[in-house]
């Protein structure tokens, strides 16, 4: 190996070590990568290294990403989550696993209008988890449940995942939207179906809300008015997001821009919209760009040292060609979620792997949607899923870290197999994409 192959060896060992000590992530990355860039390339990295920043900061498609975080922290502090939630909670509330389905479906939609993880998780926690333990849900079943509903954010449009793998990719970001559209509803409908087959298997574990409860909060009439005050707007919102970007009329940053704008309205509809909730809005806001850029800033220094180049040999040395390097991929991309943080794993793992796949001829779009489904299981994996770890910090007490772990892991199995899927069907992420002409 040549001497900037072992330097780029030595910053991964570098940034694991800072990151097992309890330095924060995006800290390791930052001086594992200075490190070993200065060691690379000497002074010059001085040089290099304004360039490198300014073309992350000034990226048209990156910009994305504020406007669509400010849209789902508006929609999440107006309390339009709330309402959605307990609207589709009464309508679905008489079947067992009822309760799990709405929040499955509030996961959906909130999924299409926020694309935060944590927020979703947080807020789905705090205001159903203490309802259905006391309705006699099972502790693991109810807290899993929050948890994989959240990550469907991950890879719903306007995901975030999808839109910084885009930038990895050299994919437009509406190609990446439509191409996991499919697939996201389908681990959706997975989900349902499987909280229908656990209430008619063990009724216990998630039992209906009693019909003189549902009587109690009104008819159907009130129902299907609370359904068209809290319910229609974000989904219009959603298709107004959605639609214009895979109609073509308007690129992904402008129809994210317009989902911000949209987000304002339906708060000041609301009459929820004032000074300290704008406030607080933008400061969330900026809290997660901020965090999300710096990730990314501090993440490339690896390229840049030969790593593909290692990389590049050690797939050679694997047998099975394109299919070998695809299930080494998914596997390598599974572990490290065990570990790490997506942003991490996109910027840092996928970018090595990636030359191998273009000289294979595969198809980016595919391997973008495999790669975020894949992502999406981190947040549910133990010992660090994120997801785990926002709802341990809204649970009851009754709710242990044992319940979250072992709940938590038929939907891991559940989205291990809608990979298996997609990867044996590449058709569920490409026909939409060739439907629409990109």
């Amino acid at each position: 190996m040549s001497p900037n192959e072992w330097i780029a060896l030595s910053m991964i060992g570098g940034f694991l070590i800072l990151m097992l000590i309890g330095i924060p992530v995006a800290i390791s990355l930052a001086v594992a990568g200075f490190v070993a860039g200065l060691a690379g390339f000497g002074p010059l990295l001085f040089s290099l290294m304004p360039a490198r920043l300014y073309g992350v900061v000034t990226n048209y498609t990156l910009l994305a990403i504020p406007l669509f975080v400010f849209m789902g922290v508006m929609l999440e502090k107006s309390r339009v989550a709330e309402d959605m939630l307990e609207t589709i909670g009464r309508a679905m509330g008489g079947v067992n696993g009822g309760m799990g389905i709405a929040i499955i479906l509030v996961g959906v939609l909130m999924g299409a209008s926020t694309g935060i993880v944590g927020a979703t998780v947080v807020t789905v926690g705090m205001l159903t988890l203490p309802t259905l333990l006391r309705r006699g849900y099972h502790p693991g079943v109810a807290s899993a449940t929050i948890c994989a509903s959240g990550t469907l954010g991950q890879i719903i449009p306007p995901s975030l995942v999808l839109i910084l793998l885009s930038e990895i990719l050299g994919e437009s970001v509406g190609t990446l939207f439509a191409a996991a559209f499919v697939p996201g509803l389908a681990i959706a409908v997975i989900y349902i179906v499987y909280l229908l087959v656990l209430g008619w298997w063990k009724p216990e574990l998630v039992p209906a809300i009693p019909e003189e409860e549902r009587a109690a909060a009104g008819g159907m009439k009130e129902l299907l008015r609370d359904l068209a005050r809290s319910v229609i707007p974000p989904l219009m919102l959603v298709f107004a997001v959605l639609g214009s970007i895979l109609g073509g009329v308007a690129a992904p940053t402008e129809a994210a821009s317009m989902g911000a704008l949209g987000s304002l309205v339906i708060a000041l509809l609301a009459r929820r919209l004032d000074f300290q909730m704008l406030k607080a809005c933008l400061h969330s806001t900026l809290t997660i760009t901020a965090m999300v850029y710096f990730i990314l800033l501090c993440a490339l220094a690896f390229r840049g040292l030969g790593g593909e180049n290692m990389v590049h040999d050690l797939f050679n040395l694997l047998p099975g060609g394109e299919l070998g390097a695809l299930i080494f991929l998914m596997v390598i991309l599974f572990v490290l979620g065990f570990f790490l943080e997506w942003i991490e794993i996109s910027y840092i793992a996928l970018p090595m792997f990636l030359p191998v796949f273009i000289g294979y001829g595969t198809d980016m779009v595919w391997l973008g949607v495999l790669v975020a489904m894949n992502l999406q299981m981190s947040f549910l994996t133990p010992p660090f899923g994120w997801a785990l770890f926002f709802l341990k910090g809204v649970a009851p007490p009754e709710v242990t870290t044992r319940h979250l772990y072992l709940g938590v892991l038929p939907f891991v199995g559940l989205q291990a197999m809608a990979v298996v899927l997609l990867f044996c069907f590449p058709g569920l992420a490409t026909w939409l994409p060739d439907a629409i002409g990109w």
